[in-house]
């Protein structure tokens, strides 16, 4: 009986797993990933950064947490206070379901569902619900007017980055995430090099879908006091922040699957092995990774003048050297696949990440109006076009026999060429924008 009990609970006892170390490891994660970006921003300002709060502020995740624990939680007197309680935790809980389907290597993964990506923009497409209900609950014009532009500009980029994502299922033939890294793996080359407009194009799209800068106009302090979170303070406040990095990373999932090869390393194609051995000579690239990373942590190091921070930076030597050790040791272990593909991924997406980091810094926000102009006249007739491009070069490689390169060559050219005639009508200014400016030099004078 015991053992039927076992066979039977058996297929989900790594499910539970994955799940509960997503859970338990997504919010520490969000948090150094907070202190990633201060301390890119200070980089690219010639600024230290973080650097109080533990050795070389590696604790200031830890800090900003016990602060927003032990912060007052002010619900407004006039609020719907179940609403105003279960908003945020609508987010993070949406956020968070997302990653069932996602998967971080070829066998970690919650769920393989043959509608994967389906599932996944569906479910996070829900937290929307979790942005309008907190503006509503809170009973407060800025909370309201933030909720109503935030929903405005998830609606708009959604379909957007809906229509480049089906690009790629075009090329892959399938909804599930595996079956999608596996077509990449069978065509030999990753979807961003055949449809490079489709992942600008989701690129671009994924930035406004997450509030993050130069897009995040429902959080502009220098509008809307803090857009739909105005209300919001302590761990509530947090918990629309987690769900905000949360869904980054399930974006930056969503891209690497489709276009950047998932989990497979850089020239998953070539097979040449190292001196007659079982292991490929690109495989040992994460074991040089890490000896690298170490090379230049132990530079660093030499360079701290207070000793605690020596200290640290040293550990992270040593802990570069055992994870290159790790990764020497799994060639020649039954778990390298997963040892090394989880690593790709993630490596991957922290690539992406770094460009939401590197966009925020570097460009100017948007206004409100040139925010929806560049969603509905620009990225979504652009996507429709890259759309149709994409049908009619793999019906002329599949059904005419053309060769696969020069067809998606022929509809990126093509889609190029209607992206320039777009770009230049719609930098004319239209009627309306003329006589706002006309007024404007009027009033002026």
């Amino acid at each position: 009986m015991n053992s039927r009990i076992l066979e039977e609970i058996q297929p989900f006892i790594l499910p539970v797993i994955y799940a509960v170390v997503i859970v338990a490891v997504l919010p520490l994660l969000a948090g150094y990933i907070v202190l990633l970006e201060r301390k890119v921003m200070a980089h690219m300002q010639a600024r230290m950064g973080p650097m109080r709060v533990g050795p070389h502020g590696l604790l200031q995740p830890i800090a900003d947490a016990v602060k927003l624990l032990l912060k007052e939680d002010i619900i407004p007197d006039k609020a719907d206070k179940l609403l105003f309680w279960l908003a945020p935790l609508g987010s993070v809980t949406m956020a968070l379901l997302a990653y069932a389907a996602l998967p971080l290597g070829p066998t970690f993964q919650i769920a393989d569902l043959d509608v994967g990506l389906l599932f996944i923009l569906a479910v996070s497409s829900l937290g929307i619900y979790g942005i309008v209900l907190g503006g509503w609950a809170s009973n407060s014009h800025y909370s309201l007017l933030g909720a109503l532009r935030s929903a405005a500009q998830l609606v708009s980029y959604e379909t957007a980055a809906g229509l480049a994502l089906v690009s790629a299922l075009l090329l892959g033939g399938s909804l599930s995430m595996k079956a999608l890294v596996e077509a990449q793996d069978q065509i030999g080359v990753w979807f961003i090099f055949l449809v490079p407009i489709s992942f600008f194009i989701y690129m671009v799209a994924s930035i406004a879908e997450t509030n993050r800068a130069p897009f995040d106009l429902p959080e502009a302090e220098s509008e809307l006091v803090a857009g739909y979170m105005t209300e919001y303070s302590g761990f509530r406040w947090s918990l629309y922040f987690l769900a905000e990095y949360a869904n980054m990373i399930v974006v930056s999932g969503i891209a690497t699957t489709l276009f950047l090869g998932g989990w497979l390393r850089p020239l998953a194609s070539f097979h040449q092995h190292l001196f007659g051995m079982s292991f490929e000579a690109l495989d040992i690239l994460p074991a040089l990774i890490f000896l690298g990373l170490a090379a230049w942590c132990a530079k660093l190091a030499l360079r701290q003048a207070v000793p605690i921070q020596k200290f640290v930076m040293f550990l992270f030597v040593g802990l570069f050297v055992i994870l290159a050790a790790a990764m020497a040791w799994s060639l020649t272990s039954p778990l390298m696949a997963g040892i090394h593909g989880g690593f790709w991924f993630i490596v991957k997406v922290l690539v992406y990440l770094y460009g939401f980091l590197w966009f925020r810094f570097t460009f100017p926000r948007y206004r409100f109006d040139q925010l929806m102009k560049l969603g509905w006249q620009f990225l979504i007739p652009l996507a429709l076009v890259n759309l149709l491009m994409v049908a009619i070069g793999l019906l002329l490689h599949q059904q005419f026999g053309w060769w696969l390169l020069w067809s998606v060559i022929l509809a990126n050219g093509l889609t190029l060429a209607f992206a320039a005639w777009l770009g230049s009508d719609s930098a004319k200014p239209s009627s309306t924008e003329a006589e706002a400016a006309a007024a404007a030099v009027g009033g002026g004078k």
